[in-house]
């Protein structure tokens, strides 16, 4: 149902024990998704949400969350302690530190998937690399890269809120240099070939564009991808035969895959 779902450009989804919502950026994409379930064997409720930024008040008590080298941090970091004199330790010290406000922008690292991906570009040298992120989001893992040694970054989204969110996210990290955000589309804007390319979109979605994807990547490049449910790894995998899968991880229903391109 969800892959059915896909192409209406879903924000989010909420699972529940006997159903599930999902939430559109319009009525249009919401009554054509509603359609496109007609004469399947599921019944749907149609349901107007006020747009006052849920998403940021739904994850205002975020904490941070260290996975590997880096910690994400919600806001910009307190000072250790109010008293010079009895500093309180402070646990994340050592890691790369990266901003990311909640917001409508999702990817704050709470998501399995996000950290998934954030350990897989930690395998990689990304020292001097030109790395490309489709479905950048809340422009984490571009940030993320940044701060990891890539030379240049590069970041789309189809969506204008998230770009601006992302771009905003970036004025938060000044050591993450040589990112640029763009409104885009990968199906129609052109590329510049990368050294890594990430994409943590869904499993349809990576199917859909596996060849823009690997068209993307120069020879021997790496390309990074999570959003796959392991129901959905099959299907991934074949779309990208032409790769060799060299790193494979799970965390709950999440599936990540780092590919090396022939």
């Amino acid at each position: 149902m969800l892959a059915a779902l896909d192409d209406f450009a879903p924000t989010a989804i909420e699972e529940r024990e006997s159903a599930v919502r999902v939430f559109f950026a319009s009525r249009q994409h919401r009554d054509d998704a509603r359609a496109q379930l007609a004469g399947r064997q599921v019944s749907s409720v149609a349901v107007d949400v006020p747009d006052d930024d849920w998403a940021a008040r739904s994850q205002q008590n975020l904490t941070p969350v260290t996975v590997g080298r880096i910690t994400v941090f919600p806001d910009l970091r307190p000072p250790i302690s109010a008293n010079p004199e009895s500093p309180i330790p402070d646990p994340y010290d050592g890691s790369i530190p990266i901003v990311i406000e909640p917001s409508m922008g999702f990817g704050t690292g709470h998501h399995a998937t996000t950290r998934l991906c954030l350990t897989a570009m930690q395998t990689l040298d990304l020292d001097g690399s030109i790395v490309v992120d489709v479905g950048t989001g809340s422009g984490i893992l571009a940030i993320a890269a940044a701060r990891l040694g890539a030379a240049r970054v590069y970041a789309i989204d189809v969506d204008a809120d998230a770009v601006q969110c992302a771009n905003d996210n970036l004025a938060l990290n000044p050591d993450a240099r040589n990112v640029a955000f763009a409104v885009a589309d990968i199906v129609s804007a052109p590329m510049p070939t990368a050294d890594v390319l990430v994409a943590n979109l869904t499993g349809a979605s990576l199917v859909r564009v596996a060849s823009l994807l690997l068209a993307a990547v120069r020879s021997r490049g790496a390309i990074v991808v999570s959003g796959i449910v392991a129901t959905e790894e099959g299907e991934v995998r074949r779309a990208f035969a032409e790769a060799e899968c060299c790193q494979w991880a799970q965390e709950e229903e999440w599936v990540c895959l780092t590919m090396k391109k022939q």
